[in-house]
C-alpha cells in the first residue's frame, strides 16, 4: 500500500502577534515618577492611550488632560480616579497599580503603630482593590481587560527592621490578585501580579535615607545593609524602572494572552527560590 498524500502541501501561515496597544485604554497609577512614570511612557510608546494618576503630577506632561492628581490612600480619591477614567477614556482595556511605598520608621515591629499599618495597608493593599472594584466591572462587561499589580519580593522576603508593614500589605495584594485572576478569568479579563526587587528609584532612596537617619550611619552603610538582607543580587545591580515597564507592557499586551492568576519577579536573581 503506497504512502497517502495530502492534496494540499502548503504550510499554515504562521501566528504573529503585535507587541503593538494601538487605541487601547489604560490607566497607570502611581504614574507621576519612577516605575509608574516609565510604565506610563511604554504604554504611550506601544500606541496606547493613557491616563496617568498621582498626588503629584510630574513636571512634563504629553498632555494636561492626560493625568489626574489624586490620594488612592482614600475612598474619595479612588472614586475620583475612576470618575475621570470613565469620562476621559469611556472605559479602560489596561489598568496598572504601581502604587505602592513605605513611610514607616524603622525599629522593627514594635516601632509600628495603628497609624502606621492603617497607612501601608491603604497604600499598598486598598488602593488596588479599591480601583478593581469601580473599574474591574466594566472590563469584565466588555469580556475583555488586563490588570497588572505591582507587588514586591518583600512578600517573600520582609525587611522586618524597616518596611515590615509594606511587605505584609504587599503580600496580601499578591493573594487578592490570584482571587481576582481566578474570578474574572472566564469572563476575558486576565490579572497579573510584578513583583520587583531592588528597583533603581527615589522610593529605594527614600528607604535609604530612613535606615540612615534612624540608625546614625551612613547612606553607604545603609545601602549595603539593604543589598545584604536581600541576600544580594546575582546580576550585580538593581532593576531599571523602565525594564519593569518593559515586563507589565509584555503582560497587558497579546502576546501574553494566555498568562493570567501568575506572579512574574524581576529582583536580577534576588530570591533564591523557584516560585
Amino acid at each position: 500500500m503506497g504512502a497517502m498524500h495530502t492534496t494540499d502541501d502548503a504550510s499554515p501561515p504562521p501566528v504573529t502577534i503585535s507587541d503593538r496597544l494601538d487605541g487601547r485604554r489604560a490607566l497607570v497609577t502611581g504614574a507621576g515618577r519612577g516605575t509608574g512614570a516609565a510604565v506610563a511612557a511604554r504604554l504611550r510608546e506601544a500606541g496606547a492611550i493613557v491616563l496617568g494618576t498621582a498626588r503629584t503630577a510630574p513636571p512634563v506632561l504629553p498632555d494636561r488632560h492626560d493625568f489626574v492628581v489624586a490620594d488612592l490612600t482614600s475612598p474619595d480619591g479612588v472614586a475620583r480616579v475612576a470618575e475621570q477614567a470613565a469620562e476621559r477614556l469611556g472605559g479602560l482595556d489596561i489598568l496598572v497599580n504601581t502604587l505602592g511605598g513605605s513611610r514607616s520608621p524603622s525599629g522593627g515591629f514594635a516601632a509600628l503603630t495603628d497609624e502606621h499599618w492603617a497607612h501601608e495597608l491603604d497604600l499598598n493593599l486598598l488602593a488596588a482593590v479599591r480601583l478593581d472594584r469601580a473599574l474591574v466591572p466594566g472590563m469584565v462587561g466588555a469580556g475583555r481587560g488586563a490588570v497588572v499589580h505591582v507587588a514586591s519580593i518583600q512578600r517573600r522576603q520582609p525587611l522586618h527592621a524597616a518596611t515590615l508593614g509594606y511587605a505584609a500589605a504587599k503580600a496580601a495584594l499578591t493573594t487578592y490578585s490570584k482571587g481576582l485572576a481566578n474570578e474574572v478569568g472566564p469572563y476575558g479579563v486576565r490579572v497579573n501580579v510584578v513583583s520587583p526587587g531592588f528597583i533603581r528609584s527615589s522610593g529605594a532612596d527614600g528607604l535609604v535615607e530612613r535606615l540612615s537617619t534612624g540608625q546614625g550611619i551612613t547612606r553607604e552603610e545603609a545601602l549595603g545593609q539593604v543589598m545584604d538582607s536581600l541576600g544580594g543580587i546575582p546580576l550585580g545591580r538593581p532593576s531599571e524602572p523602565a525594564e519593569v515597564a518593559e515586563l507589565v507592557a509584555f503582560l497587558v499586551g497579546d502576546r501574553s494572552a494566555a498568562i493570567t492568576g501568575a506572579e512574574h519577579t524581576i529582583d536580577g536573581g534576588t530570591v533564591p527560590t523557584v516560585g
